[in-house]
């Protein structure tokens, strides 16, 4: 099982980062480099959100009004995924999914992407993402 779960995970998707100021942080990120990908709004949450791009690292920004403003202040690491259905059911089967989530949908980029969140022992949050791109 441990094996089919690695096959399934392609890398580092993004790095979520909440923010208070979401102008603020676009400028800063895009001082050192990064390209603003894609702005768009989380309906569900009511939040303002932007991808910034440098080469292959991403970073998802969200304005929640409750960014902790403090070190340690990430969020969540997002893996890149091949198939979310077959990752969900592995994790769920190894136990490690306490929190109880389960697969969530976004309508961002060009067809969407699905994703559900795990908490690592740090209490850190581990996301599993895959994107439906057009073929």
């Amino acid at each position: 099982m441990k094996a089919d779960l690695k096959e399934q995970m392609i890398g580092i998707q993004h790095v979520g980062i909440p923010t208070n100021d979401i102008e603020t942080t676009i400028q800063f990120f895009e001082k050192l480099g990064f390209e603003t990908a894609l702005r768009t709004i989380n309906e569900e949450a009511g939040e303002k959100v932007a991808f910034l791009r440098l080469h292959s690292l991403v970073i998802e920004t969200y304005e929640n009004k409750a960014a902790k403003l403090e070190a340690g202040a990430i969020d969540h690491v997002a893996i890149d995924v091949k198939d979310i259905e077959k990752v969900y059911e592995l994790v769920n089967r190894t136990g490690l999914n306490k929190m109880q989530d389960t697969i969530h949908f976004l309508p961002f980029w060009e067809n969407g992407v699905k994703f559900f969140t795990i908490e690592g022992p740090n209490k850190e949050k581990i996301e599993f993402s895959q994107y439906f791109m057009m073929l």
